[in-house]
Order: C-alpha cells, then structure tokens, then sequence
C-alpha cells in the first residue's frame, strides 16, 4: 500500500513539475522524472492526445574547427491543451512540500554526480605517461589502479556526424584518420571532452528555451495580438543559435590549440632522445615510401599500381595550389600571376611532427616552414625542379616532385598537385601542351583508388568549366570524387543569385557527381597572405556570410579545415579497402618475375642494376691497378718504339738526308748539331709527352677490353668503353713535363762518345733498320708511280694505265742518268730537265717538268738508301778508325754517329717517361676513373643507358616488385597495429 501511495504523490509531483503559468502543457524528458513516474505510462490523461507539430528551425549541429562529432539532441515534442485547474489548496500546498524535498534531494545528488565528473575530467586532463614511466614515482601508477579514469566518457560524445554520414560509416569517426600516433595523446583529448559535454549541454539549454519561447509564442498568438511577426521572431531564434555555435567554435579552437602545443612538446621531447631509443617511422611516412618505390618502379603509372593518393585537379588559377597550401599550413608553392605555375606534377606527403618543416626525398636539407626566408628557398627549389624535369621543347613534364611536408596537427595524407587544365595553347606553349596536360590528370584519375579533388573557381562562370567534365569521365558516379568550390566570397558578391552557389554546392548545376561538396576562400588574392590571415579571413567571412544564416550552405560543407577532414576520413577509409588487395597483386607479380629468371638464368644471381654497375666497379678498378704492374722494360720498349715510329720521318727527312748532302764531315756534323739543336727546343719534347699518354691509353685500353675467360662478361663491355673515355677525356699530362723533358733530350743529343764496340754495332744495326725501311716505303712509292712490272703482268693479268706509262719512261729516263753519274746532287739543274723532256719527247711521250721533278724525287731517293746500306755496311769494321777520329783513313761514320746520338736520345726519353708514368700518371688516370665511376654511380640515367638487357631488366624488376611487397606488408601490418 505504501508503495502505491508513493507512486500517486509521485504523479502528483509529475502533473506539478508539468504545469505551466500560462496554461501550457510540456512534456519533460522520461530521464528528468522520479524513477517510478519514469515507469508508469500515463495514457489516461485527456491532454497527452492533444498534440501539435514541433516547430522546426534550421539548426543543425556542426563544428569547422573539429572533427569531434556532436551528439544528436533529441527535441521533446511540446503537447498542447486544456487542463482545468483544481482548487484543493491542502492538497497543493502538499505538492509544494513533496517538490521542495524531491528538490533538495536531487541537488544533492546532482552536486555530488558533479564533483566526480569534474575530478574525472581534471583527471583526464593528464596526459599518458606510460612512455615516461621511469620518471613519474611509482605511488602514482598504484594510485592509478584503482581510479576510473572516466573512459565512459568517450560513448557520452561519440555520435552520428553529418560529415561521418557523409564519408563512412558511423564507427569510423574523423579522429582516427588524424595523426595521434602516442597514447598520450589519445589521453589528453578525453580530458577535452568533460570540457565539451559542458558546451554541449549548455547549447541544449538554449534550444530548450528557444523551444518553450517558440511554444509560447504559438500557443498565446490565439490570445493576444504580438507586433513582431513569426518570421522576426525565428530570425531572432536562429541569430542566437548562431552566435551560441559560434562561440562553441572559438572554445574547440583554444582547446584544440593547446593539444596541438602539448603535442609539440611531447614530441620535441622525445626528439631529444629521453628514452634513447630509435623512433619509429609513421603510417604515412610508410605509405609514401612506398608510392615513392612505385613511382621510381614505373614512371609511366602503370595500371597495376592502384594505391590511393588524392588527386587534385581543377582549371588553371582555379584556386588548387592555394587549397593544398591551406591543407599543408604553409605557402610552399611558387606564385604567379595568371600564368601556369605547376609545370610537373608534385606530390605532398603530410604527416604530423614537432617542427613545420618540408624536405625533398632526395634531398637531406629541411626547410624551416616557419621562417619567410626558407619557405621563399623552398618556392624556388620547387620551380628549378620543375624547369628541369621539363624537356627541351616541351611546356610540362609527367615526372614527379616528392615532396614531405611535417609539422603539428596537419592532417596525414599523400595529395598529388597537377598542372593546371587549359582550353587555349597562348604563345610560348608547346602546341601539345592541351593533350599533355590532359594525359597527365588521365593518368592518376584512372586509379580507380584515388580521390578526386575538383577544384572549380566559384568567381567565374560555371559553364567555362573544363575539368568538370574531364573528371566525371573518370568518375561517373561520384564515388571518389570531393568537389570544391573556391573563392566563394568573390562568388558571392558577383553572381547576382545566390541560390546559383547552393545549387552548386548541392551539385544541381554540373552534370558530374561527387562524394561531397564543400565551399572554401582562400584570400583576397594578395600573394603576400599568411595562412593564419587567410584562416581568420575564411572563418570570418562564413560567419557573417547569408549563405549560412540563410540555410543555402551547411556548416560541415565550409571552411578548408573540414575539407581537409573530409579528405583525410576518405584518404584512410581507401587505403584500408584497397592496401590488402595490392598487395596480394605484387605478390603474384613477384612470383611470376622468380619463375621467369629460374626459367631463363638458371646460374646466374639476380643482379640488378646497382649490384651489376659495383662488380663492373671493381673489375675496371683492378684493371687500373694492374697498369702499375707493368714492368719497366715494357714500359721502355712500348715507348721507344712509340717515340720512333712519331718522329723517324723528320729525323730522316729533314736532318739525315739534307746533312748527307754535304762534302765534308765537318759540315755534315754542323749541319746535324743545328738542326737537332731545333728540333729538340720546339718539337721533340711535345711528340714525346704525345707519344706517352698514347701509349698509356693502348694499354689502358688493353686490360679494359681484354677478355678475361670464361669470367668474361660482355654486359660490363659498354659500361667499361664509356667509363674509359670518359677518364681519357679527363686526363691531362702534367705541364711542367715538357721543360724537364726537353733540357734530358739536349744533353742526350749532346753526347757524341760511343764507348765501346757493342754500342757501335747497335748504332748500325739501328740504322740499318732505319734505312731498310725507308728503302721498301720508296719503292712501294715507284711501284704505285710506274705501275706492275712485266712479271705481275704476266702472272696476274695486270696492265699499266697511261700516267703510269709516262712515269715509267720517265724513271727509265733518269736511272740512265744517276748511272751516268752515282755521285749527282739531291736535286736537278734546270737544263738536266729539258734534256730529259726532249729525250722522251723524241720517243713521242709528252711530260710535263714538275712530272719529271717528282719521278727524280723517288728514283734519287732509292739510289741514296741503298748507297747509304752499303756505307753502312762499310762502317760495321769502322769502329777502330772512329777511336782515332778517322786520321788517316778515308772512311768516314759521322751518320752511324748520328743515329747513335738518336738511339740513345730515344733510350733516355723512354726511361724519362716511364718513370712519370709509373710514378705520377698512371695514379692520377686511376683517380680520374674513380671520379668518373663516382659520377656514374650518381648518374640513374646514365647506368641506365650502358647497363642494358633482358637479363638487367628482368633482375631489376624482381628487385623492385620485392622492395613494394615488403614496405606494403610493413605498412598493413602497423595499420592492423593502429587499428
């Protein structure tokens, strides 16, 4: 019985708690009622059928400094009707009672509910310290054990946001996609959500009132006449919201603020290397080097490569460069004025680190985001790379820029910027610029995995859009693609109907279709903007905007901070669908590759390109060594016969043969000391250098190209020629050689004192050499002058032409005079020559004088060679008389002195030069093809041209496909880790 008294004074307390001075009737939320009332259905009382619409307002819960959804308020439907009033004043003033104690118990209640809340949430305003655990007392973990740390807090919060509707599904909510990797992170934003359950309940609070003042409104209009109109008074209502959302935003932006310094700090700390441990690499700093393995892999975008990236495409000065910036938090980019600034395609890895900072991939330098001097040293780097990715010719390049871009609270995501789609080639474009532009977007757009990011300029006109068209193409069915719309504040004040952007950004207007739409500012078009400038312009645009006041726009479709949520919830949600199927693709890939090899280089190992380009290395570097092996006396022998060989012609041309014209020795040897004398000063030590940098090229050259046995292998055979004129080409012989040379070559030449009979002996036998040849050279000369002689012409049917005729009587003509005469001089008088012309003439041959002169040249020349053999001859017993300076003798050997002098000079000369060869020169050729091997292993194009083959490709792309498999098992398996 008590309990049944209790529940009827219980409903009386409802029915109290319900009542309202005017006479409206509202009903309160089942979980603001007394347990037992909460338990019973009051489905007896006439006013609960008596019910009224709900008045709606546009309020619609959204955050565009956060990705932290907001829980869906429930609106309590307000029920409308007449209850009579009971004037039993006991029976009130006992409802009074039971109210005031009911009361007084629920604030006590509540109060205590309150202090465990609020000790919860200082609580979880502490970061994790686990990783620091060595430096917090242990009284603290056992205190730690057993406090709830208020983790319920997380379910209170987390619900259905119109953004996570928009992009995934509710269990994957935006702030997994962000870069928290530590827990203490993780940690630090539950303290944030005690702070935003409180703004959350005091904007229910506002609704609440919002409501009973619309009811009010709507139940006292039938009673009384109000001034301002119904339309005044939403406006009013929806100004409040407004303002009250707002200020939400402010608070969410300092909290926000202060995790990201919390952050900071956090990882500065552990740069410092407080637990001297090596850090490990992020999620999306593996990604990335796996897009950069497959972008070196196949530089024409293979189709097989379909790992997400975000694509961002859009018109040229369409805003996409501005956007990426926006995203990154820094103008990285270089800037012009209207004209096409992207010129290859770049592609921005954002990850979360303690410092802003940029770094190229091949490149170790780090930019200082924070500093204008090196973001203005980035933006030029950036444009001299893409000056040098573009080919002669050419206005763009589909080589990549890879580009990192770290720094705190950045979204992690891999972008892809694209040049700019034009529909005019304007002068000083490549007339294929168009469909090289349009090839490129293609490329990437065709991943069936990438994300589509149009960009269009919200200034212009909608119809000169190009690449809407281009990209629903590539995607029909808007399943990748986000559509932005920028510069909206230009947009708004120019297009006459503002309904134009709604049905843009609801994606009435364009024929393609998209994920998601959002609308974005990006400045006021001065280039000098910071990115916190920007921000605070884009914010304050949109919350004075009437696009937002007047419901054309949503509040998660604004701002480029919810953009980059949105692509980074879409990056993520793709890379989980898509990384395991990819990786499954390159294993049957690597497999197929192994097969093959096995198949066809059974015994061989799988060399790739590197490996092949370090044993040619090592090969060519012993090789080199192997010249300082050489030994002296091959030295000596190469590079005298060498030496001979180059200046035999003028030794006997220009200083034998005029010398032996003379009557005397007196004059013979002065004529051959001034002459010597010449030689020696301008050209002598300058053919010698000539001769021994030759020499060391043949032989240099000889251990390159000589065949090693079966060890030989002839794929090295291009690299090795490249490689060794390469180091020839680098080679210069030492300067001051030439004056040491030439003061050794004088004092050789100097000497005339043959010391004993064995050089004498070798002096003729050199001599007779010299000579011998000479003679075979001048009657090869006869034989090509007067043709084949009569044994040929009979033997080998061989006939003499007409010129050769005429020489031939022309020779026969002087014979008979150098018979008539064996000591003639070297040339003929004027009237020898008219003798012999009319002598040929009275037979019926016509020659002409400088005919005669030239015949008399070889034919003198034969006579004198063999006349000096015999001399020579003579001499091999002169050695006798030569002790005693020929006195009484009328033999004389001043030629076999001659060659003596030359012998020896050439012995001398060789020794000089093998001893700078071995001692100077062979090592510094040895550095030079160090360099050039060093320049060449830096030079990928290069290799690339003088390693080639089935056997290096195939090797190189087993490499490849192995190095993609493995960074993608890492990578899926720190992102089950993640998850």
């Amino acid at each position: 019985m008590w309990r049944l008294r209790r529940a009827a004074v219980a409903c009386e307390v409802c029915q109290s708690l319900v009542k309202h001075s005017s006479g409206i009737k509202g009903s309160l939320p089942l979980q603001k009622l007394h347990l037992v009332s909460r338990s019973i259905y009051h489905s007896h009382h006439p006013t609960l059928k008596l019910q009224r619409p709900q008045l709606r307002t546009s309020f619609q819960q959204f955050s565009s400094l956060t990705n932290l959804p907001l829980r869906k308020l429930k609106v309590s439907p307000i029920k409308y009707g007449y209850q009579p009033r009971r004037n039993f004043w006991p029976a009130r003033l006992a409802t009074r009672l039971l109210k005031l104690r009911y009361l007084i118990l629920g604030s006590a209640v509540g109060g205590g509910y309150t202090a465990k809340k609020t000790f919860d949430q200082w609580k979880d305003m502490i970061p994790d310290l686990s990783e620091y655990k060595w430096i917090v007392p242990d009284i603290v973990w056992e205190i730690d054990e057993y406090i709830d740390f208020g983790h319920k807090l997380v379910s209170e919060v987390i619900g259905a946001s119109d953004l996570l509707l928009l992009l995934g599904s509710p269990g994957e909510t935006a702030f997994r996609a962000t870069d928290h990797g530590s827990e203490s992170d993780k940690h630090f934003r539950k303290g944030l959500l005690g702070e935003l359950i409180l703004l959350q309940q005091q904007i229910q609070e506002h609704e609440e009132e919002a409501r009973r003042a619309a009811g009010q409104y709507s139940t006292s209009y039938a009673q009384q006449k109000r001034k301002v109109s119904d339309k005044e008074k939403i406006d009013q209502l929806q100004e409040e919201l407004l303002h009250t959302q707002l200020k939400y935003q402010r608070i969410l932006e300092r909290l926000e603020k202060e995790n990201k310094e919390l952050r900071k700090l956090v990882l500065q700390k552990d740069d410092k290397g407080i637990h001297h441990r090596k850090l490990k690499k992020s999620l999306i700093d593996m990604y990335s080097e796996v897009l950069d393995v497959l972008s070196d892999y196949d530089a024409s975008y293979n189709t097989q490569d379909h790992l997400p990236r975000v694509v961002v495409v859009g018109d040229q000065s369409a805003g996409k460069t501005s956007v990426l910036e926006m995203i990154a938090q820094a103008r990285i980019f270089p800037r012009g004025s209207g004209e096409m600034m992207t010129r290859s395609p770049v592609k921005v890895t954002l990850s979360e680190g303690p410092h802003h900072v940029a770094l190229f991939k091949d490149s170790s330098r780090e930019f200082d985001l924070t500093k204008e001097e090196d973001l203005a040293a980035l933006r030029h780097e950036i444009e001299l790379r893409m000056r040098k990715n573009v080919k002669e010719g050419c206005t763009v390049s589909p080589e990549t820029i890879s580009l990192n871009v770290k720094g705190p609270g950045l979204q992690r995501m891999v972008l892809v910027d694209l040049p700019g789609v034009i529909n005019t080639v304007t002068s000083g474009m490549a007339p294929d610029t168009k469909e090289t532009i349009f090839s490129i977007s293609k490329a990437y757009m065709q991943n069936p995995n990438a994300i589509i990011l149009c960009i269009q300029d919200g200034s212009v006109d909608a119809e000169r859009s190009i690449v809407t068209d281009l990209v629903s193409q590539m995607d029909p069915h808007g399943r990748r693609t986000i559509f932005v719309l920028t510069k909206v504040d230009l947009a708004e004040k120019n297009v006459a109907s503002p309904s134009r952007i709604q049905q843009i950004i609801e994606g009435k207007l364009f024929p393609m279709k998209a994920l998601g739409y959002f609308a974005v500012v990006t400045g006021k078009g001065n280039s000098s903007e910071s990115i916190e400038a920007i921000r605070e312009y884009e914010e304050e645009f949109f919350q004075n905007s009437k696009l937002l006041k007047t419901s054309m726009l949503k509040a998660h479709q604004v701002t480029t901070r919810n953009l980059s949520l949105a692509v980074s919830d879409c990056f993520w949600k793709m890379v989980r669908e898509s990384v395991e199927q990819q990786a499954d693709s390159f294993k049957a890939t690597r497999f197929n590759l192994e097969t093959e090899w096995k198949n066809n280089y059974p015994r061989l190992r799988e060399l790739d390109r590197n490996e092949l380009f370090e044993k040619a290395k090592n090969e060519i570097l012993d090789e080199v060594i192997s010249l300082s092996q050489v030994t002296p006396k091959h030295w000596e022998e190469i590079l005298q016969q060498s030496l001979w060989e180059r200046v035999s012609t003028h030794v006997i041309e220009n200083i034998y043969l005029p010398a032996a014209q003379t009557m005397n020795s007196g004059t013979f040897n002065t004529t051959v000391d001034i002459k010597l004398k010449q030689w020696t000063d301008k050209q002598l030590p300058n053919k010698a250098v000539e001769v021994a940098w030759e020499t060391l090229q043949e032989e240099f050259s000889r251990f390159m190209t000589e065949p090693k046995g079966k060890e030989h292998d002839d794929i090295f055979d291009k690299l090795k020629e490249a490689v060794k004129e390469e180091s020839i080409k680098r080679h210069k012989w030492n300067d001051f050689a030439e004056d040491s040379l030439r003061v050794i070559q004088h004092n050789a030449l100097e000497d005339r004192s043959i010391s004993d009979k064995q050089q004498w002996d070798a002096a003729i036998y050199f001599m007779e050499e010299a000579l011998q040849a000479r003679l075979k050279d001048t009657e090869n000369a006869i034989e090509n002058m007067v043709g084949p002689d009569w044994k040929k012409r009979w033997l080998y049917w061989k006939n003499r032409t007409q010129e050769q005729c005429v020489h031939n009587e022309t020779k026969n003509e002087l014979e008979k005079m150098l018979k008539c005469n064996e000591e003639h001089p070297a040339y003929l008088a004027s009237d020898e020559i008219t003798t012999v012309r009319k002598n040929l003439e009275s037979r019926g041959v016509e020659v002409d004088p400088s005919l005669i002169k030239d015949t008399w040249h070889q034919v003198y020349r034969r006579h004198f060679l063999k006349t000096a053999l015999n001399h020579c001859n003579l001499c091999r017993r002169g050695f006798y008389y030569y002790q005693r300076h020929f006195v009484d003798s009328e033999l004389e050997c001043n030629d076999v002195v001659l060659f003596w002098r030359i012998q020896r000079m050439l012995a001398i000369t060789a020794n000089t030069l093998r001893q700078q060869l071995t001692n100077t020169e062979v090592r510094r050729l040895e550095k030079n093809v160090k360099e050039v091997l060093e320049d060449f292993a830096e030079d990928g194009e290069k290799k690339i041209k003088l390693l080639t083959g089935k056997r290096v490709q195939l090797a190189e792309d087993l490499k490849k496909v192995r190095e993609i498999q493995e960074k993608l098992d890492a990578f899926i398996e720190a992102l089950h880790q993640e998850k």
